[in-house]
C-alpha cells in the first residue's frame, strides 16, 4: 500500500495548507512568557510610585491645613486628624499625626505619617514623614529617601 497524502475538501493537500505548527505556537507562547516576566514586574513598580505619589501630596496638603490653623491660632490644632485629611485617595496609604511628648510640643510642632496599607504594606519605601519644618523622611525602610520623596 503506497502512502498517499490526504486530500482536503477543496482538492489541495493537508501538508500544503497554510498554518501554525505546533513548535511554532511554542514559540510564541515562550517570547510572550518573557515579556510578560519583564513587563509585570516594571508596570507594578510604576503602580507602587503613583501610589506613594499621592501618600506625598496627601501628607502636604495635611501640613498646609495645619499651617493655616497655627496661623490662625497661633498653635498647631491637638487631637486626631479628621478622617476627610487622613484618607488618601486610592486607600493604599492612612495619614496620621505622630503623639506629641506632652501639650506643649503638640502646640509647637507635628510630624505627619503616611502609613501603607494593604498591598502597599511591604513597598520598601515604608512609611512617610513630614514634620513642621518641612523635614521630609522614613521609617520601616529599605530605600534611600531621596529616592523615595523625589521620586
Amino acid at each position: 500500500m503506497a502512502a498517499t497524502a490526504m486530500t482536503a475538501p477543496t482538492g489541495t493537500t493537508w501538508r500544503g495548507a497554510p498554518g501554525f505548527t505546533l513548535v511554532e505556537m511554542l514559540v510564541v507562547l515562550l517570547l510572550l512568557g518573557i515579556v510578560a516576566s519583564i513587563a509585570l514586574p516594571a508596570y507594578n513598580e510604576q503602580v507602587r510610585r503613583s501610589h506613594r505619589a499621592e501618600a506625598r501630596t496627601a501628607l502636604l496638603q495635611v501640613a498646609h491645613q495645619l499651617e493655616r490653623q497655627a496661623t490662625a491660632a497661633g498653635t498647631y490644632p491637638d487631637g486626631d486628624l479628621p478622617q476627610a485629611l487622613a484618607s488618601v485617595p486610592g486607600g493604599r496609604y492612612r495619614v496620621s499625626r505622630q503623639k506629641p511628648t506632652d501639650a506643649t510640643d503638640g502646640a509647637l510642632r507635628f510630624v505627619l505619617l503616611a502609613t501603607p496599607l494593604g498591598a502597599q504594606a511591604d513597598d520598601r519605601c515604608g512609611t512617610f514623614t513630614l514634620s513642621n519644618t518641612g523635614e521630609r523622611g522614613l521609617r520601616d525602610n529599605q530605600a534611600k529617601v531621596s529616592d523615595c520623596w523625589n521620586r
